[in-house]
């Protein structure tokens, strides 16, 4: 899956000069908690919410209400945007964008084509791009199997699931040492008695098995 799958095609945008207030108040009505701030076309930041909140005036401040509502007022978003936003191509994989997110610690990431802003991905698109990909509002059943980390063990397994006659949604693998590894199997049936019979037999070790309605 990539970026281009999973992003908010044509963010809503705001410019520099685009006052604090006007900013959340696009939020509020869009539900959204960022905008890409652009100039002349062109990316150059991009506001959240966490950004206005570190500029605005703290609660414990000596201000007056009129006073603090005064300098918010005169905020722009050039106050308290980021200037240098990480950007990805739209063919970065998910994955990527995931890992890019985690190392900068940030929850999102604006799409480009070229020089062109076309979208942004945040980590609840993420989330729903994972939820797609494990299959996991599909009706079946989840096992996982501890196998030896070798050479044709996958297709091994996929023979003895297709012998039954049972489609697998989405294997994922998880390396548990160098010679070791935990394969996952999202299967499209209510009863696995039988297969789980045949793994054991080929010594694959079932250590978690739970059924998902979907």
């Amino acid at each position: 899956m990539l970026v281009m799958d999973s992003m908010t095609p044509n963010p809503i945008t705001v410019s520099r000069e685009t006052s604090i207030l006007e900013a959340l108040e696009i939020m509020k009505k869009e539900k959204i908690r960022r905008l890409p701030v652009v100039k002349d076309g062109n990316l150059i930041g991009l506001i959240t919410e966490r950004d206005i909140l570190r500029v605005s005036p703290s609660p414990a401040s000596t201000l007056s209400v009129f006073e603090v509502n005064y300098l918010v007022s005169k905020m722009t978003v050039k106050d308290a945007m980021v200037k240098r936003p990480i950007t990805v191509p739209m063919d970065t994989t998910i994955e990527e964008a995931a890992l890019l997110m985690r190392e900068h610690k940030i929850d999102c990431l604006l799409v480009m084509d070229n020089d062109k802003l076309v979208g942004i991905i945040t980590q609840t698109d993420l989330f729903e791009a994972m939820i797609k990909l494990f299959g996991l509002r599909r009706p079946g059943i989840r096992v996982t199997l501890e196998v030896e980390d070798r050479i044709g063990v996958l297709e091994s397994i996929a023979k003895l699931v297709k012998d039954e006659g049972i489609n697998i949604i989405n294997v994922a693998n998880r390396h548990k040492d160098n010679n070791r590894t935990h394969i996952v199997l999202r299967l499209a049936t209510k009863d696995i008695s039988n297969l789980i019979s045949k793994f054991e037999s080929k010594g694959y070790r079932v250590i978690h098995l739970s059924s998902y309605d979907g």
